[in-house]
């Protein structure tokens, strides 16, 4: 028998925890484990610890598999990392950084970096391989204008995944942020203008009346 200690940690973001079943499968060169449960229920920033015994030793832990149920209600999971303490001591870390959404399995490989050409193993060069085809199929390019850069074949960032997505303290803070020119410029009479301008002197008039200073919270204009 081989016993390895577990601790999956969720991290402290903003509905990071789940209340669906989450569980984990350890892939060694010599072998894998069972699947077990690690919890029901996770809060954000917790840490929980479990054995997972094994009917032999699983040599060097090289992936991790960590499996998540919808039980009722879908519960997005944001897993932080997941540490490894094998038999004689020696500790892996598989940091994970990454939303899982719906019933899915994610393989997480242990944190040392390694080229494509230290990957001896079989089942790292067909896990390399997937994670690149996913990223491939996930962000396609297209042409949004003849002769712009390309961008993403996405018409809005709903249609990416979590993962890609900016955080939810990020997005509010752009949302935040385009308000506040958008009324700065129509206080302006920069969106009200129904003509060209005249001289690059008139555009600095109104874009002068943009600028300020942030007081308190509060954008403070400069005279024209």
């Amino acid at each position: 028998m081989a016993s390895y200690k577990v601790t999956v940690a969720t991290g402290d973001v903003a509905e990071a925890g789940t209340n669906n079943s989450i569980s984990i499968t350890l892939v060694g060169s010599q072998g894998k484990s069972r699947q077990t449960t690690v919890s029901l229920l996770f809060l954000p920033g917790q840490e929980k610890s479990l054995s997972v015994d094994c009917g032999q030793d699983l040599g060097p832990i090289v992936l991790i598999r960590l499996h998540k149920w919808r039980l009722f209600l879908e519960d997005a999971w944001f897993c932080k990392d997941v540490r490894v303490t094998a038999p004689d001591g020696t500790v892996y870390r598989f940091p994970c950084y990454q939303w899982l959404e719906g019933t899915t399995t994610v393989e997480v490989r242990e944190g040392s970096g390694k080229k494509l050409v230290d990957d001896k193993l079989q089942i790292l060069k067909e896990h390399r391989r997937q994670e690149l085809a996913a990223r491939q199929e996930a962000f396609r390019w297209k042409n949004f204008a003849q002769g712009w850069p390309h961008c993403l074949n996405v018409d809005s960032i709903l249609e990416l995944d979590s993962n890609t997505q900016f955080s939810c303290v990020r997005a509010t803070d752009f949302t935040g942020s385009l308000i506040l020119q958008g009324a700065s410029h129509f206080l302006s009479g920069f969106l009200l203008k129904s003509t060209s301008w005249k001289s690059l002197d008139e555009m600095r008039t109104i874009f002068s009346r943009t600028q300020g200073r942030d007081i308190g919270g509060c954008l403070v204009c400069s005279p024209p």
